[in-house]
């Protein structure tokens, strides 16, 4: 039995890192945060064109998030304009990610989402702003008031319970397939 549970949950973990790398989008990072709390963001935009790089970033802020201060990024020059944010100057190739980390924090406690415009070197320019179902999808957050402990059930707690219901599927379905037959 523990060596079909062991199974079940390494065949979970494969489908959850596979999910993951098919679906290569700009993304900010926590994707739930605490609402007017200060803590560190990660901006992450694959470079997917091939034979070219990605050599700009432009972050539109939406209303309610305050960006406080920027870590370096090597490479990159930044400037800060009104409620727009500009990398300019890195060369990221093909299949890496263009990372940027800064500190900030919410007002509320909602969805705040972001519109990214990634140029690369032949000029090409895609926006991250589509709907979630998109090729390109605009990055977002949940900003929580606060992450359980009451009545209430947080995103965290859905999410949580989705991942888990997930596994024992993919655990069943790994048992039915063997048919009943012992894994050693």
């Amino acid at each position: 039995m523990k060596h079909r549970f062991a199974l079940g949950a390494l065949v979970a973990l494969v489908a959850l890192v596979t999910a993951s790398v098919a679906s290569a989008h700009a993304i900010l990072s926590p994707p739930v945060a605490l609402d007017k709390k200060l803590q560190q963001f990660t901006l992450s935009v694959p470079t997917e064109k091939e034979g070219a790089t990605t050599t700009q970033i432009e972050l539109k802020v939406p209303a309610g998030f305050a960006i406080d201060s920027y870590e370096s990024a090597p490479g990159w020059k930044r400037t800060v304009a009104g409620s727009t944010v500009t990398w300019a100057g890195g060369r990221v190739p093909t299949e890496e990610d263009a990372v940027f980390h800064f500190n900030a924090s919410t007002s509320g406690a909602h969805t705040y989402t972001f519109t990214v415009l990634q140029t690369y070197s032949n000029g090409e320019v895609v926006s991250w702003s589509g709907p979630e179902s998109s090729d390109t999808p605009a990055p977002s957050i949940q900003a929580l008031s606060s992450f359980g402990g009451g009545r209430g059930t947080s995103t965290l707690s859905i999410v949580a319970l989705a991942v888990g219901a997930m596994g024992l599927i993919v655990a069943a379905a790994a048992l039915l397939s063997r048919g009943g037959r012992p894994l050693v």
